[in-house]
């Protein structure tokens, strides 16, 4: 069956492009979505703008291919989209929520060629924003791996002078998407003195684990923190702090 996307960000905007973080329309994406052959996939786009009309605003979408430049393959305005030629226009939907300012691009009946990063595009105040990219990953016929969600997690801690190192390790999914995230107490995000690690696999195994390390002040030992993920496996897992020796 299809599986649903998630609704945070994973991907990074082409080379070469502002994400335009610091401008008025920003649009957020779904990370990741893995469709079977021949169905559907649906993608999110949720723009967060100042603008007084969500309808007003006109939309892009581009796909881009491992190791090629983004092609833009469609724009929507006035409530209706526009293909660039060399699309097959009645493959691809066009949906909006403007009470969510949300844009909805689904592609239809699914072939391993539409494997690609696909990226939703405005016009900011003084350049263009791209999102923050889709990953369409086709299973089923042509892809006979799975769904996996992480195996094992844990969080590790070391004191080292007047600091505390956390490490939350999470070991053996698949695919490599995923969005790793700490929180305090308070369930607010800690983004400050964190590192992320790089996605691996051992040469050897077809999974993937990945590590992110929170310092924090030595006076903060008695607080609590948590580290979080988002994957297609599973939307949302929290883990409580678990202390254990690292070595």
């Amino acid at each position: 069956h299809l599986l649903s996307p998630l609704r945070v960000t994973a991907c990074t905007p082409p080379t070469g492009v502002t994400s335009g973080l610091e401008l008025s329309q920003i649009p957020v994406q779904s990370p990741i979505s893995i469709t079977k052959f021949r169905r559907s996939a649906r993608m999110t786009c949720e723009i967060q703008t100042s603008a007084a009309s969500f309808d007003g605003i006109v939309i892009h979408w581009y796909q881009q291919k491992e190791g090629k430049s983004p092609e833009r393959l469609l724009f929507y305005s006035g409530g209706k989209p526009s293909f660039e030629s060399g699309f097959q226009a009645d493959r691809y939907m066009i949906e909006t929520v403007s009470s969510q300012n949300r844009c909805v691009f689904t592609i239809k009946d699914v072939i391993p060629d539409d494997a690609a990063t696909y990226y939703s595009h405005t016009h900011g105040e003084y350049s263009k924003v791209f999102g923050t990219g889709t990953k369409l990953i086709v299973s089923g016929k042509f892809f006979n791996k799975v769904t996996s969600s992480p195996a094992s997690s844990e969080i590790l801690q070391k004191r080292h002078g007047n600091q505390i190192m956390y490490v939350c390790l999470i070991e053996k999914f698949y695919p490599e998407v995923i969005r790793v995230t700490w929180t305090d107490e308070a369930n607010k995000e800690v983004t400050d003195n964190i590192v992320k690690g790089d996605v691996w696999k051992p040469a050897n195994g077809d999974k993937y684990s990945i590590g992110s390390w929170l310092t924090v002040p030595a006076k903060n030992k008695d607080k609590n923190y948590y580290c979080k993920y988002e994957h297609e496996s599973q939307h949302i897992q929290k883990f409580l702090k678990t202390v254990l020796p690292l070595c």
